[in-house]
């Protein structure tokens, strides 16, 4: 599944193998588990979205909620999307360090962490990563990188 037409997470779930739901539930689990208070989850992009509500933080370039983490299953794998290692080269280099200290090769984009299972990750860097940024510093970070695309 690229995008699904989901309008909950339990149906987003629900959609999936049971082999794909299961990790899929429990990186859910692991996620809220780590997010910091401010962040809600729901269905957007046609994944399980981590955002800040419009209602907190109108101001995005696309009117849409900001969002921190999206967690998608693709057709051969699984992608958790980490905003701010995209924003943040400290929090990238300690995802990078973990996936070495692990004896992996990270299979990522920008933000994007391709996964099949768990243990293709390195959960306690991620759950610290996750927990670092409260909603506050990443609408600062949004609007600082807003900034930085209009002065050229």
């Amino acid at each position: 599944m690229v995008s699904s037409q989901a309008t909950t997470v339990e149906d987003y779930l629900k959609q999936l193998p049971p082999d794909r739901q299961e990790v899929m539930r429990a990186m859910s689990v692991f996620i809220l588990e780590h997010l910091p208070a401010g962040y809600v989850e729901t269905i957007s992009w046609g994944m399980l979205s981590y955002e800040i509500p419009l209602e907190v933080f109108p101001k995005t370039y696309n009117r849409k909620p900001l969002n921190y983490i999206g967690l998608a299953a693709q057709k051969h794998f699984n992608s958790l999307y980490l905003m701010n290692i995209h924003q943040d080269s400290i929090q990238l280099e300690t995802l990078l360090n973990a996936y070495k200290e692990m004896g992996l090769k990270p299979d990522m984009g920008k933000s994007c962490l391709h996964f099949r299972k768990l243990d293709d990750l390195p959960l306690k860097a991620i759950g610290k990563i996750i927990a670092s940024t409260p909603p506050e510093l990443f609408i600062a970070i949004y609007q600082q990188a807003r900034q930085r695309k209009y002065i050229l």
